[in-house]
């Protein structure tokens, strides 16, 4: 592949996570996404296969930026309190980093498919990070109450929660774009763990 094509490789990915965000998956045709780049449909081809494999290439690497991020701060000596802290860190900078892209994963990632003529698990592969970052989080919060760092609560519960507005943070985040990143996890942790503390 030349680097031309890479470059625009990487603007149809860019400009098509926009339109996701915007129209959500199903809305957007393949057309949509031509002219939004300033091609034609046909020329799109030349460049990917189809608009699941934009879906796939967009929603899966962030998926695995996730799950690198966790693994690591999991396998770190930190107490537990200070892994979650970290992995609220962490997903601030990976929507700051990937608004787009991070748009995708509350709701889009439903439209990802399997095929299995050509070896592409998509939506099983989304599924199997997805649910290894949440029980790796989960596991974090157990030992943070273990470790007498935060109340005894419903984990499902408390974990729902957290992960919930951590998803959601890029529609907030789009109308706040001033504000320090600093002051935005110092707020965000008080406010998600500031009332599971002991």
């Amino acid at each position: 592949m030349t680097l031309k094509s890479k470059i625009r490789q990487k603007e149809i990915l860019a400009k098509s996570a926009r339109l996701f965000r915007k129209k959500g998956y199903a809305a957007t045709s393949i057309r949509d996404i031509a002219d939004e780049v300033g091609m034609k449909s046909a020329s799109l081809y030349n460049h990917i296969d189809s608009k699941q494999e934009i879906l796939q290439s967009l929603l899966l690497p962030i998926a695995k930026i996730y799950v690198t991020s966790i693994d690591r701060v999991h396998e770190s000596n930190l107490p537990a309190i200070k892994k979650l802290e970290q992995i609220i860190r962490d997903q601030i900078t990976i929507t700051i980093e990937n608004p787009d892209a991070v748009s995708l994963v509350p709701d889009q990632w439903v439209f990802l498919e399997n095929d299995d003529k050509k070896d592409n698990y998509g939506y099983d592969e989304y599924v199997h990070l997805r649910n290894h970052y949440e029980k790796l989080f989960i596991e974090i919060f157990q030992q943070a109450i273990d470790e007498k760092d935060l109340k005894p609560v419903h984990i499902e519960i408390a974990c729902f929660s957290i992960l919930s507005t951590l998803r959601r943070l890029y529609s907030w985040y789009a109308r706040h774009r001033t504000i320090d990143q600093a002051v935005l996890e110092q707020e965000l942790m008080m406010n998600l763990l500031g009332g599971l503390r002991t």
